[in-house]
């Protein structure tokens, strides 16, 4: 539709996730009519993740370090290890600020459809930390659809073995939401992992 830079703009902004080609556009005309100083800001940033950020030698969470934040904490406990998807999901669970364990980033979850097996993923590394390390308890917080729970049960396969507890968090209803709306699964969850009051 446009010509030269303007359309490699739009089509470099659309192979970001989550962003159509609407959004890809309009974001590019935003850039296009930003101030030169908030374009530079914005490069050097880009920049700097592309050249500085790496992954933590320990829990493989995304960091500017050789250990990232939690990692560094010499506050939390090394007793329990909360096995996560994707860096994203850290960010998740550190602002609920409940959890002051220790994590073990994926790097993803099994999906054979996409070519995803448990080589493609950091389970070799997750196993060896369990073996050096005085982990009691993992929780397997996965995410709550077929690749989060096939991932968790074949972790719980592996790690059962090693007499090491092993917990999947809950999943059930959201606050705030209508059964009406929920999904059978969902309810179901909601059901099994019930509480007294």
């Amino acid at each position: 539709m446009f010509e030269g830079v303007v359309q490699d703009l739009i089509d470099e902004l659309g192979r970001l996730p989550g962003v159509g080609p609407k959004s890809a556009q309009r974001i590019a005309f935003h850039v296009l009519s930003a101030e030169t100083a908030d374009i530079k800001r914005l490069v050097s940033a880009l920049h700097k993740a592309a050249t500085e950020v790496q992954f933590c030698e320990s829990c493989f969470n995304v960091s500017d370090a050789k250990l990232c934040r939690p990692c560094r904490d010499p506050r939390r406990t090394d007793e329990v290890l909360c096995v996560v998807e994707e860096p994203k999901d850290v960010v998740a669970i550190e602002r609920t600020g409940e959890f002051r364990g220790r994590y073990h980033v994926l790097g993803g979850a099994i999906n054979p459809l996409e070519g995803v097996g448990p080589d493609q993923l950091k389970v070799r590394e997750l196993l060896v930390r369990l073996r050096d390390a005085q982990v009691q308890e993992v929780i397997l917080a996965t995410d709550p659809n077929t690749e989060g729970e096939a991932t968790a049960s074949y972790l719980a396969y592996l790690i059962k073995p090693l007499g090491i507890t092993v917990s999947r968090i809950a999943s059930g209803l959201p606050v705030g939401g209508d059964l009406e709306y929920a999904d059978e699964i969902t309810l179901g969850r909601a059901f099994e992992g019930r509480r007294t009051v």
